[in-house]
């Protein structure tokens, strides 16, 4: 990890209590997580939203995913994450929800056709249906 990012994920886990972590830093269980994490401290260092911000939104979220059931075990704090991000991004005005949704079925049938531990990378026919 370069000095900059690492500075930045340190940044983050100082700002936002919570986020697992060991002596080296954020822990992530799956790479999609850890591409969650990249690209809200991305997002943040652009200006996008303040970690205070973000905190509440994320707390926000969380409070909502309790409320409809969720255990609270801790298997599903990147999904509040991500969750978070996509509607700070909607409502920040970055993108909209529809397009969100497009990339979010593009992605599924990505995954699909990818075989279990290869990459999933994203083609012109993923979006046609």
């Amino acid at each position: 990890m370069m000095s900059a990012d690492r500075d930045a994920a340190l940044e983050a886990t100082r700002a936002l209590p919570g986020i697992p972590v060991d002596a080296d830093g954020p822990v992530f269980r799956e790479p999609w997580e850890a591409h969650a994490f990249a690209m809200a401290v991305t997002l943040h260092a652009r200006g996008l939203f303040s970690w205070p911000e973000w905190a509440a939104a994320l707390a926000e979220e969380i409070s909502h995913a309790q409320a409809a059931g969720d255990a609270d075990c801790g298997d599903t704090y990147y999904r509040h994450w991500l969750a978070t991000l996509e509607r700070l991004v909607a409502e920040k005005g970055v993108t909209n929800s529809a397009t969100l949704a497009r990339y979010r079925e593009a992605w599924d049938h990505a995954a699909d056709r990818t075989p279990h531990g290869k990459p999933i990378e994203l083609r012109p026919e993923d979006f046609a249906g």
